[in-house]
C-alpha cells in the first residue's frame, strides 16, 4: 500500500503545474481506515492521534505518514488513495476553493470548508478548538536589534534579511506571497528548509536565516527563546484542526467512525498540541505521547 500511494503521488507531482482536478475515485476496498499526513511532525502527530483513537474503538487503521505537501495529499484524498486526513481549516479552504481563505473566525471558516469539501466529494467533520497557524519567528537578539514585535515591523528591514521556510513558501498566499501583498514585505533571500521543523529551528538558532516560518503550536519557540511576531494585519486565517473524510469511508465503517473522530476533536486544544509537540521535540516517543493524551482524556475504549 505504501509503495502504491507513493508511486501515485509521484505521478501527481510529475504532472504538476496546476492542481489536478479530481479523477474517478480509486476507493480502497478493504476493512482498514487509511489515514494520511503531510510532511511535517505535527501532521504526523494528528494522524497518530485520530488513528490510535480509532484503533482503541476497534477499527483497523493504516497510517500513511510524510506523504508530502497539500498539493499532493489533498488530491490523494480526493482520488480515494487515503480516506481520512486531519486538516487545518483555513489552509484547506483556500486550497480547495482556489480563493483566499476566510478570516472571519472559526465558525465562518468551518461553514465555508464544509461547503468546499462537499463540492469536492468530501466531508469535513467537526473542528477542534486546537488551532495552528503559520507563525513568523525571529531570535530574541534580532527582535531587540530591530525593535520587532509584530509582522509589520519587518517592512523597513526585510530587504536586508533572509527568510527560511518550506520549499513551497514563495508561492503560498499565507507565506511569502502573502507577506508581500498584505505587509509589503520582501526579503533579500529565501532559504528552502522544512515545514516548521528542525531545519528551520537550527537555521534560526545559528543565524543562517533572520526570519523563519514555524507553526504557532511549536514548543521550540518558548524553549529557544524565539519571538513570535504578531500577525497584526491578520494574514493568517482560522486554522482549527478539522478532519476531512471520504463519504465512502463513512458509508463503509458506519457512524461510529465520525463519532470517534469527533470525540477526539471535541477534546483537543491548542495548548494540548503545543504540549505534545514540545514532548516529541524533547525526544519522547510520538506513540507514547499520543497514548498519554488519549488516556488522560478517557478516550481509550479498547
Amino acid at each position: 500500500m505504501v509503495l502504491a500511494i507513493a508511486w501515485t503521488l509521484a505521478a501527481l507531482l510529475a504532472a504538476c503545474g496546476q492542481r489536478p482536478t479530481p479523477a474517478a475515485p480509486q476507493i480502497l476496498a478493504d476493512d482498514v481506515v487509511t489515514i494520511g499526513a503531510f510532511d511535517f511532525p505535527e501532521s504526523e502527530l494528528l494522524a497518530r492521534l485520530y488513528g490510535m483513537a480509532l484503533q482503541d474503538a476497534g477499527f483497523r487503521v493504516d497510517l500513511q505518514l510524510t506523504l508530502g505537501p497539500r498539493e499532493l495529499v489533498e488530491p490523494a484524498l480526493e482520488r480515494g488513495l487515503i480516506e481520512l486526513l486531519p486538516e487545518y481549516a483555513g489552509s484547506a479552504l483556500g486550497f480547495l476553493s482556489g480563493e483566499a481563505a476566510a478570516t472571519a473566525g472559526s465558525r465562518a471558516t468551518h461553514d465555508a470548508l464544509v461547503a468546499a469539501t462537499r463540492a469536492r466529494g468530501l466531508v469535513a467533520l467537526d473542528a477542534a478548538r486546537a488551532q495552528d497557524q503559520n507563525g513568523f519567528v525571529v531570535t530574541a537578539e534580532t527582535a531587540r536589534l530591530y525593535g520587532l514585535q509584530k509582522v509589520s515591523d519587518l517592512a523597513p528591514y526585510a530587504a536586508h534579511m533572509t527568510f527560511g521556510g518550506p520549499t513551497e513558501c514563495p508561492s503560498r498566499p499565507l507565506c511569502l506571497d502573502g507577506l508581500k501583498s498584505v505587509y509589503s514585505v520582501s526579503f533579500a533571500g529565501f532559504v528552502p528548509l522544512d515545514a516548521g521543523g528542525p531545519l528551520t529551528v537550527a537555521a534560526l538558532h545559528t543565524g543562517q536565516i533572520d526570519v523563519g516560518l514555524l507553526f504557532t503550536t511549536d514548543g521550540t519557540i518558548d524553549a529557544k527563546g524565539f519571538v513570535l511576531l504578531r500577525d497584526d494585519r491578520h494574514l493568517q486565517p482560522a486554522e482549527n484542526v478539522t478532519p476531512i473524510v471520504r463519504p465512502e469511508a463513512l458509508a463503509t465503517f458506519g457512524p461510529r467512525l465520525a463519532d470517534v473522530v469527533n470525540a477526539v476533536s471535541a477534546m483537543l486544544t491548542t495548548r494540548d498540541l503545543r504540549a505534545m509537540n514540545a514532548e516529541i521535540g524533547g525526544s519522547a516517543s510520538p506513540t507514547a505521547v499520543v497514548r498519554g493524551w488519549l488516556d488522560s482524556h478517557d478516550l481509550r475504549t479498547g
